[in-house]
């Protein structure tokens, strides 16, 4: 989330991501891990609970944060905060579960502010806790800035753009300019140092073992995570599984394919309603969402905020829309606006998650710092956390070779959404080599069994990662399979949920290889 490079003033492009716990600085395992006692003062504090006192926060809802190193091997040399957001459990008190998200970027304290309904199940005897992890929301946001984003997409998918070498510069600028505008997180960023960090709160929180729910990239953490503590696992989740071995470039493809998959079935799911935008032929409907997002990057419209909205930015925000058959009415009601009235009004909605960032009430205020999260913090977080994980770092001679064929291929699998993804794969370009750890040490894990979620029909995490990611975790994973659609199953599926919750709240695992159909679902 092709035109010719613009001589307009920069846009803001606020759909920059791609699909939730998807693809694409410098981070690893330490050198050397610090020595227990250098770490005891981060695992001995305590947290401060307090109601969240922002705008479109629930009342219930409680705030407050912990302090973590920036870089474990020198524990001394600086500290930054988390931000936490918690339910208070209701049943007997056995501990806190703790969620992520996904992205990597998204925010965990606002996915709690905003999604926390559909976890009350589990405070039937656990907190629910959530935390915004290192460079997201409140916890040292990463940021590139806007106009740097902005130049990465046309770069790399700028039909004027037709100089492999000027694609690379270009990208070694943006590089730069997030380098400069992160600060010193950037070098500490990445899953690895997260999982870190998400054992500081494990202990925080007063727990033995962690409990855990996590969807997709949330399960690339989970696994770093038991193979980096397998004495500190609980009980784990994973649902919408991520892959650990495949490099960005298969990734990328893999999620074009499913968004794709997901696009067509909405479109012909549309185009049974009289009210469609797109008519009511399904193929007609496909070329029409081709030519709408190029018509869009030919000519942006204006928005209420000041920027333009682009073709770049509505593949964006049709992804996040196509992850949940229960988001497509609104997705459809989005689109009719956009093409009736021009009113970005709604398809922004989407492209920003759904969420608007809260507005300081006060200071010192435990939800909000006095600054601001940078708008482009969400896409500049999932850059860095991606590039952090990955340690491929092709020569410029071979990215000038395969830029070619890369972008023939991505826009074979999907007109809609090849350029946007492609621009994700290539923005780490320029960043430094990515850790190996994921990659070459998750694997054949010695914990308690852990239930692994995948969903048929998920256009982000495709279900052959399930399979994989469980035959390399080795016997301690548990598959159960979701034959239904939608990127992740506890949302969307009743049968996955009561099997999620069954495992978490009472330790109760389905059969490895056993499945929730339609047939299961309420919902439909």
């Amino acid at each position: 989330m092709l035109a010719k490079p613009s001589t307009r003033p920069p846009v803001r492009r606020r759909a920059v991501t791609g699909a939730i716990g998807l693809v694409l600085l410098s981070a690893g395992l330490p050198a050397a891990a610090a020595a227990d006692g250098d770490l005891d003062r981060f695992y001995d504090q305590k947290i401060t609970w307090s109601a969240c006192k922002s705008m479109d926060t629930p009342k219930d809802l409680q705030c407050g944060k912990i302090t973590v190193p920036v870089d474990y091997a020198e524990p001394d040399k600086g500290s930054l905060d988390l931000a936490l957001a918690r339910y208070r459990g209701t049943g007997d008190p056995r501990g806190s579960v703790v969620l992520n998200f996904g992205g990597p970027g998204g925010s965990g304290v606002l996915g709690l502010a905003h999604a926390g309904k559909e976890f009350m199940g589990l405070t039937d005897g656990y907190d629910v806790v959530s935390f915004d992890p290192r460079g997201v929301g409140r916890s040292s946001p990463v940021s590139c800035g806007i106009q740097a984003t902005g130049q990465a997409l046309e770069a790399t998918g700028g039909e004027g753009v037709s100089d492999p070498r000027d694609v690379l510069a270009r990208l070694r600028v943006v590089a730069a300019e997030c380098a400069e505008r992160s600060g010193p997180v950037l070098p500490h960023i990445g899953t690895v140092n997260v999982a870190r960090d998400l054992d500081v709160l494990r202990e925080v929180l007063g727990d033995k073992k962690l409990t855990y729910l996590g969807f997709s990239y949330g399960t690339r953490l989970a696994s770093v995570y038991a193979a980096r503590f397998p004495e500190r696992v609980g009980r784990l989740v994973l649902d919408g599984v991520d892959t650990l071995t495949e490099p960005l470039a298969e990734q990328g493809l893999a999620s074009v394919r499913g968004q794709q998959l997901a696009l067509d079935h909405f479109l012909t799911w549309c185009t049974k309603d009289i009210a469609c935008p797109f008519g009511q032929d399904p193929r007609g409907a496909r070329e029409l969402a081709v030519k709408l997002v190029a018509s869009l990057d030919e000519d942006p419209v204006p928005t209420d905020f000041g920027h333009e909205f682009a073709g770049q930015d509505l593949a964006g925000a049709m992804a996040q829309g196509l992850y949940s058959r229960e988001l497509w009415p609104l997705l459809q009601r989005a689109l009719a606006q956009l093409m009736e009235d021009g009113d970005t009004r709604g398809v922004e909605a989407f492209a920003t998650g759904g969420v608007t960032l809260p507005v300081p009430q006060r200071e010192n205020d435990p939800l909000v710092d006095e600054e601001d999260v940078p708008l482009d913090n969400l896409p500049a977080a999932l850059m860095a956390v991606n590039c952090a994980d990955d340690p491929d770092r092709p020569a410029a001679e071979q990215v000038t070779r395969d830029l070619s064929r890369l972008r023939t291929a991505y826009e074979k699998a999907s007109p809609v959404f090849g350029r946007y993804r492609l621009a994700q794969v290539l923005m780490c370009h320029g960043r430094p080599r990515g850790t190996d750890y994921i990659r070459e040490e998750v694997k054949n894990v010695d914990t308690p069994k852990m239930l692994l979620v995948g969903t048929r029909g998920d256009p982000a995490t495709p279900y052959r990662w399930t399979v994989e990611t469980a035959e390399r975790l080795g016997s301690s994973a548990v598959v159960l399979d979701n034959r239904g659609e939608g990127h992740t199953g506890y949302g969307s599926s009743d049968c996955v949920r009561r099997k999620v919750e069954d495992f978490l709240l009472y330790g109760s695992l389905p059969p490895s290889g056993s499945s929730c159909g339609p047939e299961d679902d309420s919902r439909g």
